[in-house]
């Protein structure tokens, strides 16, 4: 196992420092194609990931699905095919929901087919997916600062607004929804005029709120949850941070630039999709 050291990223008065973090390297993957997204699939003991394999906002039909084993090894390159860019996936309903661009591929979890495309109304570059604890799946739109829900395979507008600045990853977390944000401003190499941070939405009042002490921080990626903590990655830098209430965000994990979406056992391990590089790493945190 390879250890990262974890230093803490920001200092603010007033917040007490958490312990800090530490990860393993477990495994890595390799032979993927612009790795966006790895997602848990706990019932079946694998790690579903998805591959653009081309330019994320092109409708090109070069994207697809591959399964790894819990152990890093590919069991499956093409298990879907037929699809963009695939990004971001959540489970409901014993579905796969797949966000690829301006619509959201429904795929059958037994056999891997492309059951269905769900066409998102005035979607521009939908991102991650997240279910909630009834079923309804939710996606971001990063480049409307809007979140979609889909309910019974319909799309509904969830909320737009401003604070969400550009919204890139998203988990459902209890009566909330928590969002990691890429920032404002986004320029043609992807970098922000004002980087991103944790947010969270609720479900029932939709008001968008920071977390405290987790504002600007960062140009977000892809956000999990174990237990009370917010793992979060940072695309641009190839970081990967650990937030807790009552602290400032903490690196965990540096990687080149390229981590993207990651996905988790909800225990103790993070599956982290290295896009640039066609990789899918797994860590072990404390």
């Amino acid at each position: 196992m390879k250890p990262f050291i974890a230093s803490a990223f920001l200092a603010i008065t007033g917040i007490a420092a958490a312990p800090a973090a530490h990860a393993s390297e477990l495994w890595h993957a390799t032979g993927l194609e612009q790795p966006e997204s790895a997602l848990f699939d706990a019932a079946n003991s694998r790690i579903i990931v998805s591959n653009i394999v081309g330019n994320p906002g092109d409708v090109d039909g070069n994207g697809y699905l591959s399964v790894l084993s819990l152990d890093g090894k590919i069991v499956t390159q093409h298990w879907t095919d037929g699809m963009d860019a695939p990004k971001g996936m959540a489970i409901s309903g014993g579905k796969l929901y797949v966000a690829d661009i301006a619509k959201i591929r429904v795929v059958d979890l037994a056999s891997g087919k492309l059951v269905a495309s769900i066409a998102v109304p005035n979607a521009v570059f939908l991102n991650d997916v997240t279910a909630d604890a009834a079923g309804k799946v939710y996606v971001t739109d990063m480049l409307a600062d809007a979140i979609y829900r889909i309910d019974a395979d319909r799309p509904e507008l969830f909320v737009r607004d401003a604070m969400l600045a550009s919204p890139n990853g998203i988990v459902a977390d209890g009566d909330r929804l928590i969002v990691a944000s890429w920032g404002k401003g986004i320029k043609p190499d992807f970098s922000t005029a004002e980087p991103g941070g944790l947010l969270s939405v609720g479900l029932a009042s939709k008001a968008v709120s920071p977390l405290p002490g987790a504002q600007n921080f960062a140009d977000l990626d892809g956000v999990i949850t174990i237990g009370g903590t917010i793992y979060a990655t940072a695309y641009m830098t190839g970081t990967l941070y650990r937030y807790r209430a009552g602290s400032a965000p903490e690196a965990v994990a540096h990687f080149k630039p390229g981590s993207a979406d990651i996905g988790t056992d909800g225990k103790s391990t993070i599956f982290v999709p290295l896009m640039i590089e066609g990789e899918v790493a797994a860590l072990k945190v404390d």
